[in-house]
C-alpha cells in the first residue's frame, strides 16, 4: 500500500483537476452538461483512480488503476483541445494545463513502470 497524499503523481493530478475547474467555469452554459460535465468527470478520475489503487493489496491492482489514470488524461486532454477547436480557448489559453496533463502522463507512466512484480 502507498499513502497516496505522498505520491508527487497524485499532487500534480489534484493541481491539473484545480486548473480544469477553473477552465471550465469560462464555458458556456450550453456546455454544463456536454464538454463541462465530461471534463469535470476526467480530471477528477485522474487523482481519485490514484488514490483508489494506491489502497489496493498489489502492485498489479495499483498498475491497473494507474492506466486507468492514465486513460482519463488523454480523454481530459482531448477534451480540452476540442474547447479550442470549438473556440471556447484559445490556444495559448490551453497551454499551461496542457503542459501540466502532458508531464502528468508522463509520471503515471513512470510510477505505472516502477511498479512490476
Amino acid at each position: 500500500m502507498h499513502n497516496f497524499k505522498q505520491l508527487a503523481v497524485w499532487e500534480k493530478a489534484m493541481t491539473v483537476a484545480e486548473m480544469v475547474h477553473q477552465l471550465c467555469q469560462q464555458l458556456p452554459d450550453s456546455e454544463r452538461y456536454g464538454l463541462v460535465s465530461q471534463m469535470r468527470r476526467a480530471a477528477v478520475s485522474v487523482p481519485s483512480n490514484i488514490a483508489e489503487g494506491s489502497g489496493r493489496g498489489t502492485n498489479a491492482d495499483f498498475r491497473r488503476f494507474l492506466s486507468i489514470s492514465t486513460g482519463s488524461a488523454y480523454e481530459l486532454e482531448t477534451q480540452l483541445l476540442l474547447t479550442s477547436r470549438f473556440g471556447y480557448h484559445s490556444a495559448e489559453q490551453l497551454v499551461p494545463v496542457l503542459s501540466q496533463i502532458s508531464e502528468l502522463q508522463r509520471m503515471l507512466y513512470g510510477l505505472r513502470n516502477s511498479l512490476r512484480d
